[in-house]
């Protein structure tokens, strides 16, 4: 009996990880440009506000290196 049921569960452990993906119909929602990450523009600005005003950088997110001064 126990091993009837460890068998069961591992099989539905096993199961759980088959659909991982991003199915072909799904992509079409996920490429709207309300799904970006930086979609809300007043959102990301006081994100900036905020890193920059913590790390004591300014400049924009290509810029490398920190409030230290090194490069």
């Amino acid at each position: 009996m126990k091993t009837k049921l460890l068998s069961l569960l591992l099989l539905c452990a096993l199961g759980g990880c088959t659909n991982l993906g991003v199915q072909p119909w799904e992509r079409g929602v996920l490429a709207k440009p309300e799904m970006a990450l930086d979609h809300e523009q007043l959102d990301l600005a006081l994100d900036d506000h905020i890193f920059f005003s913590k790390e004591g950088v300014s400049g924009g997110r290509a810029f490398a290196g920190g409030g230290c001064g090194c490069n």
